[in-house]
Formats: C-alpha cells, structure tokens, sequence
C-alpha cells in the first residue's frame, strides 16, 4: 500500500517539476479526489479551494465525465486529426453553441500556452503584421510566444520569441495611473493602451491579447468600459482581439465566458478570437483550443493554415469536454456558481476582510476570487513571501488547500462546491488569519 513517504521518494528521485529550484522542494501528496476534496496516501482530506490550478470547475472525478473518458477508450482511444471523428465534432458544436453565432470554428490543442500560440499564428497571418500587444500583469502559457506575451517574471528569461510588447492593462488597486475611482482607471488605462499602440506603429500591431480576466496576475477585475475601450480602439487600428479564457472560461466567473459575463463585459463587446483549455473539461485530460470567428476562419478556406498538432481533438480529450458541458448544463453548474460567488463567497470574503486588517481588498465574481493581503492598509504595501508561507502552513493544518501567488491568497474551488463547503473554508481562513494576526 503507498504511503506519503513512498510517494514522495519517488517523486524527489524521479520528477523534475514546473518553475522549481529541484533541490529544495516538499510537494503535497495529491492521491485521490472526489468534488471539492482531495486527500493523500495517508489520508488526509483537504477541501481543494485551488481547482488545483484554478481549472477543476466541475470538482474532482465527476461521474458522468469519468464515465464518457472510460466509454471512448473502449471504442477509440486515439486517431489521427486529419481524420473526421464525432465525438470531436460533438465537442466543438457545444463549445461554439456556447461561444455565440459570431464563431464558426474550433482549433484543438494539447493545452492553454499552445492554444495562444495559435491565436496569434492566426491573427499573425490574417493580419499580415507581426506584432502582438499584452499586458504586463498577464500569464498566457509556457511555450515560445506565449511565455513571451505573458507579462510576470516568467517571461524574462525566457524571451527568444519576437514581435512583442506590453503595457500597464487598468488594476484600480494598485493603479500605475494615480486613479482615484475605477472609472478613472480605465479611461486612463485605455488612454495609455493608445499611445502604446501609436508609438509601437499601429499598422504592424496583429493582436491584442487579454485575458478574460487577469487570474494569476491577481484576478484583477476589468473597470467599466473597459472592454468597449479595448474593442474600439482594435477597430480603430484594424487589430484583433484575443481573448484569453483558459482559467476564466467556462462558469469560473459564474457565466460560460467572462467576456460574456454582464458585470465585465456590460455591453457585449465580441472578441475575434477566444483561447481556451483546462476549464473546458477540468483538467481529466489535456486539451485546448481557440475558437475561431467566422471571418478568419473563411481566411483559411483556400489558404493552408500551417499549424496542427498529433493530438489535436483527441477523442478522449473531446469526450470529456462533451460530458463536461452536458453535466454543466444539465445540472446548472455554471448558475451555481454565480449565485454561489454572489451569495456566499463574496460577502464571506467583504466580512472576513472586516475583520482582518491585513486582507488589503476582495476582488472578484463567481468562484474566482482573490485576496490583497498588504502590512498596512493605508500604503497597501504587500506581505513578503514569509506570511505567504506562513498563511499555507496554517490553512493546510486545517485541511484547507490554498492557492497563492505573490501577495495574495486566491479562493478558486470548485463550480461544484456546496455553500456548506464554502461556509467551512471560510470559517478556517478566519481561523487562520486571527493566528497570524496574534
């Protein structure tokens, strides 16, 4: 029988992990899961309020999704993507009935990063200009382009791909634009956003690429008029919109798209492109796309596009995202989540950050939410690495698995979570803030 220990001597001689100095590291035994708990080898249960990486939207081994992997195995487990298949068909039909009447097509990939990596190939030849505008507060993926767009620390060493730019996309918190209201952060951001796109030469500017909303960055929610700003100022230039939905898309924000969602994206404005992967089917088996409008698509009826992938719409990947979405719908999934986020998150997480001075803001909607936690909140400057650790080590004592990144603590669970599970993470994220605070 494994054990904690087993498992974990053979990770450490064995896998070499993601954005790790390898000598140092202690991972969690993830061994087992079911809705929003996972436990390890020993038996240890966490309530999983990462998704793992903010992706597991329809909670850990649903039945019906675990059912259809199992059911398309014993038929075709692989095939070649130059050939037709139903099951691939069926996957990108309900993807596109989600996405709305202005797509007409869905490129599959292995996961998120090469899905951006596609989009902009797209844009990059549909265009015929090179270069590709993102945000410094962004993470797109970890492949040549998409590294490249991501605008963290992950970017800078690893910059080997070109015709790339950046610039300050609006953060209302933490404005780069000495903004007082939200308002005034994006008719400042838009402002900038322009004179980026006239000094870097608007003709030779393919793409923009932004996520629904900026997760990893800080869940960073879109100030009003943002969006419109942001798809006036592509038509102005003749630049199209990516949208990037890998971690927002697919009832994360309490709708399918986040750019579809009413509180972000008010007056519907429609990207040309839309990326997605891991939300789409939770993570059971490595997929990803972009979904096409139907005027690049038709861009490539007698041009080739020069771009394709072994395992592009594997009948795995697309029985699982076929389940995903028949379950979502059917059991109201994505409605859950939003009138969970609007119901019980968000005012848990505005009374927590009431009682505890060093949750700087709440930010959020859905069952994507973030904590700004600062040293003080009059100059909002931002706890080190060591309350961070500090604050992990406490919740996960409690059986709390947490996501962090930076200054921050994300509270990301499952779509599928219940509102006593919610009420339970919450009542130990108090628990762990008031030791830290003593």
């Amino acid at each position: 029988m494994s054990t904690n220990q087993y498992t974990l001597d053979l990770d450490r001689a064995h896998v070499f992990h993601s954005w790790s100095a390898q000598g140092s590291l202690a991972p969690l035994v993830i061994a087992g899961g079911s809705g929003t708990e996972v436990w390890d080898d020993d038996g240890t249960r966490y309530l999983d309020f990462s998704s793992q990486l903010v992706n597991v939207n329809i909670g850990h081994a649903h039945p019906k999704v675990v059912a259809a992997i199992q059911e398309q195995a014993a038929v075709l487990p692989t095939v070649a993507p130059a050939h037709a298949n139903r099951v691939r068909g069926e996957a990108a039909a309900r993807i596109l009935a989600k996405a709305g009447p202005a797509f007409g097509k869905v490129f599959f990939t292995n996961g998120g990063a090469d899905a951006n990596e596609n989009a902009i190939r797209m844009a990059r030849l549909t265009t015929g200009r090179d270069k590709i505008l993102s945000t410094y507060r962004s993470y797109h993926g970890n492949t040549g382009a998409a590294i490249v767009a991501t605008g963290d620390w992950r970017r800078v060493p690893n910059e080997y791909a070109r015709g790339h730019a950046h610039f300050f996309g609006p953060f209302p918190y933490r404005s780069e634009f000495w903004s007082e209201t939200p308002e005034q952060e994006g008719e400042r951001a838009l402002h900038h956003l322009e004179r980026v796109i006239v000094s870097e030469g608007a003709a030779s500017i393919a793409a923009l690429l932004l996520e629904g909303i900026p997760g990893t960055a800080g869940v960073i929610m879109p100030p009003p008029g943002w969006y419109a700003g942001v798809r006036a100022l592509c038509d102005k230039y003749g630049i199209l919109l990516i949208v990037d939905e890998v971690m927002s898309g697919f009832g994360r924000t309490g709708d399918w798209f986040a750019w579809q969602n009413p509180e972000i994206n008010p007056e519907r404005v429609v990207p040309d492109l839309v990326t997605f992967a891991k939300g789409v089917n939770s993570g059971y088996v490595p997929v990803g796309g972009v979904i096409i409008s139907e005027s690049i698509a038709a861009q490539f009826d007698d041009q080739v596009f020069p771009g394709g992938l072994t395992y592009s719409g594997h009948p795995l990947a697309a029985a699982s995202i076929v389940a995903s979405i028949d379950a979502m719908e059917e059991e109201g999934i994505v409605e859950h989540a939003a009138e969970l986020g609007r119901e019980v998150l968000g005012p848990g997480l505005h009374a927590l950050a009431e009682q505890h001075p060093m949750i700087g803001e709440v930010r959020g909607i859905g069952v994507f939410w973030a904590l700004d936690l600062v040293t003080d909140r009059e100059t909002r400057e931002p706890v080190g690495a060591a309350t961070i650790g500090a604050l992990k080590k406490e919740l996960l004592a409690r059986g709390y698995l947490p996501f962090a990144a930076d200054n921050r603590l994300h509270v990301v669970p499952p779509c599928t979570v219940t509102a006593e599970e919610c009420l339970r993470a919450l009542a130990i994220l108090d628990e762990a803030f008031t030791a830290l605070d003593h």
